[in-house]
């Protein structure tokens, strides 16, 4: 952004996206929420014009861009009515492979990321584990060397689109956490063949973003050869970090795209909605949340967008990136819940979507981390305040 304002490059951007989400109506969504049918078409389209590799490197055939072009492509697609269930169809391809991208050989860049920016190869990203939540350090999942490789064994969970993936990035414990220098340690990261005949990849029945599945994942002497290993044995935890703040800010800008497209829905039925006389929308007190609504989406994406600058620039950007997160989802949900409450009983309707909206409006609340670690965060790395947890 130069400034406040998208430039031209970017701007392109956004209308590019744009142009690929208008194929996809109201209509496609709300059919892919209630059947759970994968979008494929619409990734399909998303991997033609080469959205899927924004943040690639260009020598794999990405287009090399920074995390600020990929959060204009994320919240473009959440904004044009897709909202999560479009933006998770596609969020992992965004900056999922920046482990392999950033730490993985030669080999390896040039065998997986060609094919994952072109659709061709599918991968899920198993880290969170029933047993350890956000307490990463106390992963079970364990990585055992074998004359080949190595062997694992253990569960995950919430592990998004497993049905579908032919390649898991996986994160396990290959020096067991007492004989660690720092409980973070002896964690590895590996990228390889998802292997349903030592995976076995259970749906998650949830909430909303029912067309983008979650999974519980048991994993039983699943082979992997020695160069299925992303970096350095024992350091996977240190890689997992590098991804943390510009998933953060994904999620953030999708959020704010989200509420968006809840507010244009409410504003346009409260002009065409009329009760007593007169439109709906002229009542301050429908007015009224719409309008803070509005102003709250836009603060939390400036935020996010500073945040996405200063990673872009090599610069520190914890702080800014959870706070976008923090308020982002905060903003989006409250937009999502001003959007059906505008719409009065017809919001709890699926034909006007905002119930759609409002239901995958959690989704940031929770994901990837709590509120209430972020502000644990912000409260011991900005304000020096003593550690909580």
């Amino acid at each position: 952004m130069s400034g406040f304002w998208l430039t031209e490059e970017q701007e392109s951007i956004r209308e590019g996206v744009a142009r690929v989400c208008s194929a996809f109506d109201d209509e496609y969504w709300r059919r892919t929420d209630e059947t759970g049918e994968f979008p494929e078409a619409f990734v399909k389209a998303m991997a033609d014009g080469g959205w899927l590799g924004a943040a690639m490197p260009e020598s794999v055939g990405g287009a090399g861009l920074g995390l600020t072009e990929a959060s204009i492509v994320m919240q473009t697609v959440a904004e044009s009515g897709a909202g999560f269930s479009g933006a998770s169809a596609i969020h992992l391809n965004i900056f999922g492979p920046m482990p392999i991208v950033k730490f993985g050989t030669e080999a390896q860049k040039s065998q997986s990321l060609p094919r994952l920016i072109s659709g061709e190869d599918k991968m899920c990203f198993a880290v969170t584990e029933p047993n350890s939540g956000l307490d990463t350090s106390s992963l079970e999942t364990k990585a055992e060397r074998t004359n080949e490789g190595y062997r694992i064994s253990g569960r995950k969970i919430w592990t998004t689109s497993a049905q579908r993936a032919n390649k898991i990035l996986i994160i396990a414990r290959t020096t067991p956490k007492a004989e660690a220098k720092k409980p973070t340690d002896g964690l590895s990261l590996f990228f390889t063949d998802f292997d349903r005949s030592r995976i076995d990849a259970k749906p998650i029945p949830k909430m909303g973003r029912k067309a983008v599945e979650c999974n519980t994942l048991f994993i039983d002497d699943l082979h992997v050869p020695h160069d299925a290993l992303i970096g350095e044995e024992g350091q996977g935890f240190k890689y997992l970090l590098q991804g943390l703040n510009p998933e953060r800010v994904l999620f953030a800008v999708e959020s704010v795209g989200l509420g968006r497209a809840a507010l244009r829905k409410a504003a346009q039925y409260a002009k065409e909605r009329v009760v007593f006389g007169r439109p709906i929308g002229q009542n301050q007190g429908v007015q009224h949340p719409l309008a803070k609504s509005w102003a709250e989406l836009e603060a939390a994406n400036l935020l996010a967008f500073k945040a996405a600058a200063l990673y872009d620039a090599g610069r520190e950007c914890g702080a800014e990136a959870n706070a976008a997160k923090y308020l982002g989802a905060e903003a989006g949900f409250s937009a999502c819940e001003a959007s059906v409450l505008a719409h009065g009983g017809m919001g709890y309707a699926k034909e006007y979507d905002v119930e759609r909206y409002f239901r995958e409006a959690m989704i940031a609340r929770i994901a990837p981390v709590s509120r209430e670690m972020i502000l644990n965060f912000i409260a011991e790395r900005v304000l020096g305040l003593p550690k909580s947890y």
